[in-house]
């Protein structure tokens, strides 16, 4: 695994500190999304099929950090959208550093080389670039619709990482992903010298352009198995072994939505990142009035069967690791073998 020891001790801490004051339901990363516009047009994703009033439209900073000491949450990932096109983030990512949040910038890197040129951040411990990456050149440039953009986010990390930033990936898998060119792929992204990557299965948004290439859940384990079965100690993954272990099939988690809770310009998403059924005013009135029964693949939802992304289950594998011997046992040893 691959996570700085000062986030781990972060993370740790605070999950047990809710713990003692027997918090069933707590946030871990708040999923903050300022804006929707994006300068791609993937086929997986349905962020930009809003109508071209909203994607006009953004957070301010201040609503920004209203949110974030709202959630509480240690860990701020800012996807979109494409963030690096919000004309204040700048600002935002100084103003959650200052608060020594650690936050995940989530980009496709097209902007990233002009930005750092632009002295618009800072290196530290707090400041990740999370380099959407869905596999190889060709295969990622077929995620993404267009062309090149596989070489455009490279120079973009070669260029964060030369001026000593941090860098991860965030990779989405879909059907038709082959395990030996994943692995392949995280050879090359090891090579590169990113920090770590972050690994999920496509999640079925609704208005998403392509909708027969998400994962079902046998697949999503075949998948995963053959990918991480035998993996190499080089490989560092930025995220929860057991997480891993879960898309492996070696673990069964219940989706624990509250820990990944999104805010963006209607409000607190309910009841996740990827479904939209209403909106709540604060984060509070998000933990009091979602009928969470409702949600996850125990409740019976049909939306909720196939569903085993990092936003909804992640949390769960966190917390399992501090809710008994077993799971932190677990989570040891795959930190210390490599070995999810």
């Amino acid at each position: 695994m691959s996570v700085p020891f000062s986030q781990m001790v972060t993370v740790a801490t605070y999950v047990l500190r809710q713990k003692r004051r027997r918090r069933t339901r707590y946030p871990l990363v708040l999923m903050l999304e300022p804006l929707f516009r994006c300068n791609l047009a993937c086929a997986g994703c349905g962020k930009i099929q809003y109508p071209a009033h909203v994607l006009k439209r953004h957070l301010t900073v201040d609503q920004c950090l209203r949110a974030v000491e709202e959630c509480g949450a240690p860990m701020v990932s800012i996807p979109g959208g494409e963030p690096l096109m919000y004309p204040e983030i700048g600002p935002l990512v100084e103003a959650l550093v200052a608060r020594k949040k650690y936050v995940y910038l989530c980009t496709n890197a097209i902007l990233l080389k002009e930005k750092l040129q632009e002295g618009l951040f800072t290196p530290s411990k707090y400041l990740s670039f999370s380099v959407h990456m869905d596999g190889l050149r060709q295969d990622h440039d077929d995620a993404v619709c267009r062309e090149g953009v596989f070489d455009e986010a490279v120079e973009g990390i070669r260029e964060a990482l030369r001026r000593g930033f941090r860098v991860t990936t965030n990779t989405t898998l879909f059907d038709n992903a082959s395990p030996m060119s994943m692995q392949m792929f995280f050879d090359e992204m090891m090579d590169l010298g990113v920090e770590g990557m972050m690994l999920s299965p496509g999640y079925s948004y609704a208005k998403a352009p392509d909708q027969e290439h998400f994962l079902r859940r046998q697949k999503t384990h075949e998948l995963f198995s053959k990918m991480l079965s035998n993996p190499k100690r080089r490989w560092k993954f930025n995220q929860s072994p057991l997480f891993l272990q879960f898309l492996m099939g070696k673990q069964d988690f219940e989706c624990t939505p509250w820990g990944n809770p999104t805010y963006n310009m209607f409000g607190w998403q309910r009841p996740c990142y990827l479904l939209q059924e209403g909106y709540a005013a604060t984060f509070q009135e998000l933990l009091d009035t979602t009928p969470w029964e409702r949600y996850g693949r125990a409740s019976g939802n049909e939306k909720c069967q196939d569903c085993m992304v990092h936003c909804g289950h992640e949390p769960t594998a966190v917390n399992h690791t501090f809710s008994s011997w077993r799971g932190f046992r677990d989570t040891v040893v795959a930190t210390i073998t490599g070995k999810p």
